[in-house]
């Protein structure tokens, strides 16, 4: 095995593999997105890449656009699948004699020790503060809480993808050196197409879009409260996405979102994501815990107007104080979309720039490049 990472990326041999992911492409969530732009773009500078995903949520192939794809056993179990899959991961990268382990989210950190034991550098990515979710037990909480101080205590260099995420590793371990790079952005593919719009039963201008996980901590229950108390008439409510593992909460947000007459397409990518992206006349994120949030970016890549909770996650410099509402306050809520809601919608311009994928790319290149010292 080579023991220095070499500088040129045009004759790099160094072996990484990347772990912490359900897989890519294709598959839903925010670290699977984070995954799927940032590694082809990693492989395209020379690099030798794998991702390791989880087979339960993949169908078989070898490789997607340079990345080298693998896929090993994790149980479809909420509590074990991350875990169990990691283990098996990091067992797998030192079989394959890989240089690099890059473990994303606090939950797989916990296995960087063994990464280190079997030989390999390892770079952990933090993407939130995973044991502020509400779907986790106290058991499950106190795991991630361990994943997220192993981690940054024996990970060689450590990334976190918000500047409040970096802050608390900072402030709670002493960790000095955390690498910001955020999350990224493609640029946005507007379209005049409406097929899709229709065939959901919406019309262009004429709904307010929420995308997201099925799940409490995304608040999505409290904008579907908050949208039944708004007196701005002729606008009905998408809400995108579903759940990872059905759940009772899942379960009754559908109901709740069927009595209330939401329209609730599922998980949905391509054509009609950007056909919905494309005519919203506002897009709500009403989180209570982000790292930092892509579906948000990507709104306002198309240039929505948007309405989002006041969690600091949320609080990008892109915007202004007139976008958010008090986090899990119905009334704030409803009082905020009617405000956006009673003038035409409109389309704003962001800045955007640093939430450009090939500037995310090159930070990541020179982060590997730290091995090397």
């Amino acid at each position: 095995r080579s023991t220095q990472i070499r500088s040129s990326a045009a004759s790099d041999v160094y072996k990484r593999q990347v772990l912490g992911t359900r897989g890519i492409p294709d598959v839903a969530g925010g670290v699977e997105t984070h995954c799927e732009r940032l590694y082809p773009r990693l492989a395209s500078m020379g690099m030798d890449v794998t991702v390791v995903r989880r087979r339960c949520y993949v169908s078989p192939r070898n490789e997607y656009r340079g990345v080298r794809l693998i896929d090993v056993y994790a149980p479809r179990i909420k509590s074990l699948e991350a875990m169990c899959h990691t283990l098996l991961g990091v067992f797998k990268a030192g079989i394959d004699r890989a240089d690099v382990v890059h473990l994303h989210a606090v939950g797989p950190s916990l296995l960087a020790p063994l990464a280190r034991l079997l030989g390999m550098k390892v770079v952990v990515t933090n993407h939130g503060h995973d044991y502020e979710r509400e779907k986790w037990g106290r058991v499950a909480k106190a795991v991630l809480r361990m994943g997220e101080r192993v981690g940054v205590r024996f990970a060689n260099e450590v990334i976190a993808i918000s500047q409040p995420i970096a802050d608390v590793l900072e402030s709670k371990y002493g960790r000095g050196d955390v690498t910001v790079i955020p999350n990224g952005v493609e640029p946005a593919c507007v379209t005049e197409g409406d097929d899709y719009l229709k065939s959901i039963g919406v019309e262009r201008g004429r709904y307010v879009l929420a995308v997201g996980r099925l799940v409490k901590e995304k608040g999505l229950h409290d904008l579907i409260m908050a949208f039944g108390k708004i007196r701005t008439k002729g606008f009905r409510l998408v809400i995108a996405g579903d759940a990872d593992h059905r759940d009772d909460y899942s379960d009754e947000l559908k109901a709740m979102a069927v009595e209330a007459g939401v329209v609730m397409p599922g998980y949905i990518s391509g054509e009609p994501l950007q056909q919905l992206m494309s005519h919203s006349a506002l897009f709500v994120l009403p989180s209570y815990h982000e790292g930092l949030p892509i579906a948000l970016l990507e709104a306002m890549s198309y240039g929505l107007d948007v309405a989002v909770s006041d969690i600091r996650a949320n609080r990008l410099s892109e915007l202004d104080g007139s976008d958010f509402f008090k986090r899990g306050d119905c009334d704030d809520l409803a009082r905020l979309i009617d405000t956006k809601l009673r003038v035409a919608p409109r389309r704003r311009c962001y800045d955007m720039s640093r939430y450009d994928w090939d500037a995310i790319a090159a930070r990541t290149a020179e982060v590997y490049g730290h091995l090397s010292r």
